[in-house]
């Protein structure tokens, strides 16, 4: 198929804004040629530089038909979520159903199954597994190292994925949350060659400073742009964008789409905002995307204008996929996998002896995936410690979904509910279940309903009670964005109504179980101490 365009054309390489025909025959430009005038812009599509996909909750096909539609037209996606549930099996499932779509995913190969050796994983994936997956055509890169005490200590296994990724010529993603000084040299030294964990701007510069990129992030719950955002305009060659972790009901809304705009509001430069978000992703990762130059894949957005980038059209190699909001790539026929054991609980199993009046709460902070650690007063009730709303301290539950066990108890600030109780299986990375709320009862009914449902995400009130099932992994539906959207925003909303001030109470609460950012976390062995990288007692000495 050949068809020309007139636009004004949006050559980020050269830094030119032109009047131009551009011709597309069989997938790919085949002339550009300036011309005298011309309505709208052409441009270079979006590309979100690290993300999750199994965190929309969708399979990667749906996942793109929305994406597309926002003039996002390629990803580099970390499946660890899903290969923490079901190991090769599941990243097998994300690259078959990702085959059968236009859009253009790039997957690295999971370093950190599982993330620590504190909590329980359906999988793991030792060094030999990783190489064999860098071996694979489909897979471009070695995905974000977390363990990075481990490549600081001169950990074997670490190391030797870095090495096997080093000698296949592909990239290596970093996660090193907070990390300075001579740590930082000796981890990029190692090797890691970007990081979207940066939360402070003197933590990215210092990573910049040793050569590393960074890749600013503003997801559905962390949100560093603010942060971030001046070095695309001091280091634009050293910066991408991503969003990490994008929930259904904000992907629809929007994607790296609406963080450009944001960032020409701010005052950046546009042409650097661009090479940020268009450019360096390709040449960083080596992506097969055209970035409007003869001889590239046809791969670009048409937009209204350059303040605003409504996307008014997105092309994948000469195709038209998605037009005025609407995709118009086909449906693909979904398949699952899933690990769930887990039997549903007892009333007692939720009940917390209290062994002293003092507890270590994590105190979430919205907006960040760090949390911070207080020691408080427990409201005690029969000689048991239990939630107290007035104070905000609340009882959070990881139960382990790959086995039978008892679960772990811990306390909670910043979730803010009056009644009632909310539960996931997305937890990050082991994805057990985990829940807050405000009694025990309630509890028991958020958990039990994501066990009934063999993964999925539930809010409790009473007798009331609403699920979003999740069957692939416990992690993905097999419906819909607009339908996951829907269902998902419901529940948010119930979330809220039960006092929530969270921005997205779902998304906070699945970090919660995030062992390898600091500093108090649970898994379902219990609290952890991010800093001292060793589980820490509930209860703690009043004297």
């Amino acid at each position: 198929m050949k068809f020309t365009l007139q636009k004004n054309l949006v050559d980020v390489s050269q830094r030119l804004v032109f009047p131009a025909e551009i011709t597309v025959a069989q997938g790919r430009i085949a002339g550009i040629r300036r011309i005298e005038s011309a309505q709208g812009f052409i441009m270079p599509g979006f590309i979100d530089s690290h993300i999750h996909i199994e965190s929309s909750m969708l399979l990667p096909s749906e996942f793109a038909r929305v994406a597309v539609t926002h003039g996002t037209v390629a990803t580099v996606s970390d499946p660890h979520e899903i290969a923490n549930v079901c190991g090769l099996a599941g990243i097998e499932l994300m690259l078959r159903n990702a085959e059968q779509t236009q859009f253009k995913f790039c997957f690295g190969a999971p370093s950190c199954v599982p993330a620590t050796s504190f909590e329980t994983t359906g999988a793991a994936l030792n060094s030999s597994e990783v190489r064999q997956l860098l071996k694979d055509p489909r897979i471009g890169y070695l995905s974000e190292v977390m363990n990075f005490p481990g490549v600081l200590n001169g950990d074997r296994e670490v190391l030797e994925k870095i090495a096997a990724a080093k000698e296949l010529g592909k990239p290596i993603d970093g996660h090193a949350p907070g990390l300075r000084g001579e740590d930082v040299e000796n981890y990029i030294r190692a090797g890691i060659t970007t990081d979207h964990e940066c939360y402070s701007k003197p933590e990215a510069l210092e990573k910049i400073a040793a050569g590393c990129k960074i890749a600013i992030r503003e997801g559905s719950a962390a949100r560093n742009f603010d942060a971030l955002q001046t070095l695309i305009d001091e280091f634009p060659e050293c910066c991408m964008l991503c969003s990490d972790d994008k929930h259904p009901d904000e992907l629809v809304l929007g994607h790296i789409d609406r963080l450009v705009a944001r960032a020409v509001c701010e005052g950046r430069e546009l042409m650097n905002v661009l090479q940020v978000a268009c450019v360096n992703p390709v040449e960083h990762y080596g992506l097969d995307v055209g970035l409007l130059r003869v001889g590239d894949p046809a791969d670009f957005i048409l937009v209204e204008d350059l303040v605003g980038f409504r996307v008014l059209e997105t092309y994948l190699e000469g195709v038209l996929v998605a037009q005025d909001g609407v995709c118009r790539m086909p449906s693909i026929v979904p398949e699952s996998i899933n690990r769930f054991d887990a039997a549903p609980i007892k009333l007692p199993q939720l009940q917390t002896e209290a062994l002293s009046e003092k507890i270590r709460v994590i105190q979430a902070i919205d907006g960040q995936l760090v949390t911070q650690a207080s020691i408080e007063n427990c409201k005690i009730e029969g000689g048991f410690a239990v939630s107290d709303t007035q104070r905000d301290l609340l009882k959070i539950v990881v139960v382990n979904r790959f086995e039978n066990a008892e679960p772990a108890i811990g306390f909670v600030s910043g979730f803010g509910l009056k009644s009632g109780a909310f539960a996931s299986s997305v937890a990050h990375d082991s994805h057990n279940i985990i829940a807050v709320g405000a009694t025990d009862e309630d509890l028991l009914s958020a958990i039990n309903a994501v066990i009934d449902q063999q993964g999925g995400l539930s809010v409790v009130e009473g007798g009331n009670q609403l699920v979003l099932p999740l069957p692939v992994a416990g992690l993905l539906s097999m419906e819909s964005c607009e339908v996951v959207a829907e269902h998902y925003s419901s529940l948010d909303q119930k979330v809220k109504q039960l006092g929530s001030q969270l921005r997205a109470p779902f998304m906070t609460l699945s970090f919660m179980a995030l062992l390898v950012i600091p500093s108090l976390k649970i898994s379902d062995q219990g609290l952890f101490d991010g800093n001292s990288f060793d589980f820490v007692s509930l209860f703690v000495d009043g004297n």
